[in-house]
């Protein structure tokens, strides 16, 4: 068995090598960072291999040292040199793949290609000629799917014998004026290092690549000796070195495609290509992947998400529920036929002739209903056929009690007290189970969005949006942090790193995380369900809202010296359509969705208890101690709450219960909803009921829409401080964002007042104000002249 063998994982992005890690390693991964950089460190056990370890380098197209995925893929290949590269080829795009290969194979270290998608290359009748391939290129060759797991082991295995061999030799050769100058820098320059390192290092220097020659420290007379050979190579071929090289490489590729690849339909359209011209359409585009987000957002949050949501809510968490639904049928029709005696028997009680109902959902009472005495005597009878308290649930079919009605039952036999009660019962369960009950609605997000990324739609999004962003001085690059953050602003901010250029990318760091990570659904949820009656634009609003907030905030702060110059450049691949398999959609879905309810068994369920703690306990006439449900407004909380409610005031939302969950929200975004859980859920009425007295629709979406904008949590801020590794940009960047959520939301208030008659002259007149300010910075303020000089971000 192989011992003590390191192999690293090396390819363009999207070309399937994450797929083909976990079809390696599967649960035998380990997670940490390279040394120097908080970019994440993929590594796993090979399958079946305990001394084979396969590391998972970043995502590159190139050696060159232009963004930090780069420089720390290529720092690992050259300072650490793993005994073998298995380098993951898109054969469906070969010529782009092949440019990496061209590199990989003159760093003296075994390669072996992992030649990906082969199935799609046969499905559309292409011919690669592996063999001919592999002998131009000079290494073994594997055709492999990486999504359906053929041959995959059988590349790893190659891989591990490949890593007994020296080296691989690589088989281009530059024109003349170049391999002569090659040959002078080995001999000047290199000559001491291994022989096998030799011709890499020479041709970077060629290049005048400024971490090589700061790494070789190169003596003046040297370096001025071989710039003249590389200065000749440059006239006489009438180009720069590093554009010379590159066009060479593009030549050899182009000369070894010719005689091993042949496509069947030369110059047709292929089935991605014809898809790719609706969606990615210029006028298309962008209605269509509204029209799918709206679709995703409909069927996770009503459409599947809600009724399982509502499970989790109202009878895992809740009550309890029928199992299977055995009995609820039954149920139901005795909850029917008990209709309003309640209502009927308290009015008779106090002597009225007449009774009102209530809504469940908006406590809204009806008109008053008169009470006849056929009415009254049915009334009568449906409590003593079902008693006062109505048909009882648990009297039909089979029965689940709730986990607070188990729990509860459990406290009352142990005779715990009524403060460890509470905070178990009030706090704990109230709280961390608000937040759980959504988990439905985030696994079917996150399934769907697993399967849109996995299929190959999202690079096309990010290709649409370049187009748009680019008008507005933007570049598609910001979309990456932005699509990544879907999941966790954490990683999303860290995907700015790819932006080389530094106001670029201070500016994508302050803006990721405006798009609704997993960690905001429950709480867009909640909203959505209590003061928009589960309404699916609600939630599709929220993504468009955060793209809305990136797009004005770029374009403003464009307009600024501080963030002035044109935008990066945008190169992405845009992979094959494929349907992709249902165990990496389940395995991405379920990482997301396992990463959220460990952090409901941790950061909140902490903050549940710290939050019950101070919302039970405060001062009354009788001192320090416990108080009942109508005492909260003396708590602890309560009173910090009402000391910082009136900055919320103009927002709609200046009661001292939504001012503490905002700044909850702050410690973990979920948090809101375990918060309004323990704050609202108390008393006769459900969290929803109390939200939907609490809060009207203007002020509910203000509440929402800043919760949205506004800092994210605790994590992703300290990520945001670690990637600006600058304190006042850090401190501006947060500020920002909570002064954008403030000014956004004040407008939403201020102008929906208008159609609910409740105007404020003074609040409107500042709100027109600042949307003109807005506007004016948007379209009539010129962008700012600034020099052009991009900073690189691997220096």
């Amino acid at each position: 068995m192989a011992e003590n063998i390191r192999i690293a994982l090396a390819g363009n992005p999207n070309a399937g090598k994450t797929t083909l890690f976990n079809a390696l390693t599967g649960s035998n991964q380990f997670v940490g960072n390279w040394p120097g950089v908080t970019v994440e460190k993929k590594e796993g056990k090979l399958k079946k291999h305990d001394g084979v370890i396969v590391t998972d380098l970043p995502g590159i197209y190139s050696l060159s040292p232009y963004t930090l995925e780069e420089v720390v893929a290529r720092n690992y290949l050259v300072g650490e040199r793993p005994d073998a590269i298995l380098n993951i080829v898109d054969a469906t795009n070969l010529e782009r793949n092949l440019y990496l290969t061209t590199q990989l194979v003159e760093l003296g270290i075994p390669v072996v290609i992992a030649l990906n998608m082969m199935d799609l290359v046969k499905k559309a009748g292409d011919k690669i000629n592996v063999a001919e391939l592999s002998r131009q290129l000079g290494c073994k060759i594997i055709e492999i799917s990486a999504l359906k797991g053929t041959n995959v082991m059988e590349a790893a295995e190659e891989a591990i014998k490949a890593a007994a061999q020296t080296k691989t030799v690589p088989q281009h050769v530059f024109p003349g004026p170049v391999e002569h100058a090659i040959a002078h820098i080995e001999e000047a320059v290199v000559h001491n290092l291994p022989e096998e390192q030799q011709r890499w290092y020479a041709i970077k220097v060629f290049e005048r690549d400024d971490k090589v020659l700061e790494m070789l420290k190169i003596e003046a007379n040297t370096l001025e000796h071989v710039e003249t050979d590389i200065k000749a190579a440059e006239k006489e071929l009438d180009d720069d070195a590093e554009s010379i090289i590159t066009n060479e490489r593009y030549i050899y590729i182009a000369q070894i495609l010719k005689s091993s690849y042949k496509k069947a339909n030369a110059g047709s359209l292929s089935k991605s290509d014809k898809i790719d011209r609706v969606v990615t359409n210029r006028w298309l585009g962008l209605p269509i992947f509204a029209v799918i987000m709206f679709a995703v957002y409909w069927i996770a949050m009503i459409g599947v998400g809600a009724p399982a949501t509502d499970w989790a809510n109202d009878g895992l968490f809740g009550d309890g529920y029928h199992l299977l639904g055995i009995g609820s049928a039954a149920y139901e029709e005795a909850a029917e036929e008990y209709g309003d005696t309640p209502a009927i028997l308290e009015a008779l009680e106090a002597g009225e002739k007449s009774y009102v109902t209530v809504d469940d959902e908006t406590l809204e009472t009806s008109d008053p209903i008169e009470i006849t005495d056929e009415m009254a005597e049915e009334a009568k009878a449906m409590a003593e056929k079902y008693g006062e308290e109505g048909p009882d649930p648990a009297n039909y079919g089979v029965w689940v009690p709730g986990v607070p009605a188990v729990i509860g039952g459990l406290l009352e036999k142990l005779g715990t007290s009524e403060w460890l009660s509470g905070l178990i019962l009030d706090g704990i369960v109230a709280g961390v189970g608000a937040v759980l009950g959504f988990v439905p609605q985030m696994l079917v997000l996150f399934l769907m969005l697993a399967f849109l990324e996995a299929c190959g739609y999202m690079a096309r999004i990010a290709f649409v949006l370049d187009r748009i962003f680019r008008k507005f001085g933007l570049s598609g690059k910001s979309f990456i942090p932005m699509l990544v953050g879907v999941g966790c602003g954490v990683p999303g901010i860290m995907a700015s790193r790819t932006i080389e250029n530094e106001r670029d990318r201070r500016m994508t760091i302050m803006t990721t995380t405006f798009i609704p990570c997993g960690a905001k659904v429950p709480f867009i949820a909640m909203i959505a369900g209590a003061i928009f009656g589960g309404a699916a634009w609600v939630a599709t609003s929220a993504y468009f809202i955060g793209m809305a907030a990136i797009i004005i905030s770029g374009v403003m702060l464009k307009k600024t010296k501080m963030f002035a110059g044109n935008p990066a450049p945008f190169v992405m691949e845009l992979p094959a359509y494929h349907m992709p398999t249902l165990g990496n959609v389940l395995r991405s879905m379920w990482e997301r969705g396992w990463s959220f309810i460990k952090k409901a068994g941790t950061i909140i369920l902490l903050s549940t208890i710290v939050v019950w703690f101070t919302s039970f306990f405060g001062w009354t006439e009788e001192g320090f101690g416990m108080l009942s449900e109508e005492q909260l407004d003396s708590s602890i909380l309560a009173k910090i709450g009402s000391c910082i409610a009136w900055i919320f005031a103009p927002l709609g939302w200046g009661n001292w219960q939504a001012a503490v969950a905002s700044i909850t929200g702050l410690v973990a975004k979920e948090n809101i909803v375990g918060t309004m859980g323990i704050l609202y859920g108390s008393g006769d009425v459900t969290a929803y009921q109390a939200l939907a007295q609490a809060f009207t629709t203007v002020a509910g979406f203000s509440f929402l829409v800043f919760n949205l904008l506004c800092a994210p949590c605790f994590a992703a801020i300290g990520a945001i401080k670690r990637e600006m590794n600058n304190t006042k940009w850090f401190w501006f960047a947060i500020g920002y964002q909570c002064g954008f959520a403030y000014l956004v939301a004040f407008i939403i208030n201020q102008f929906g007042k208008l159609f609910t008659g409740n105007v404020n002259i003074i609040g409107f007149a500042l709100s027109v104000v600042a949307l003109v300010g807005i506007i004016y910075m948007l379209f009539i303020k010129k962008y700012t002249e600034a020099d052009k000089l991009t900073v690189n971000v691997g220096k």
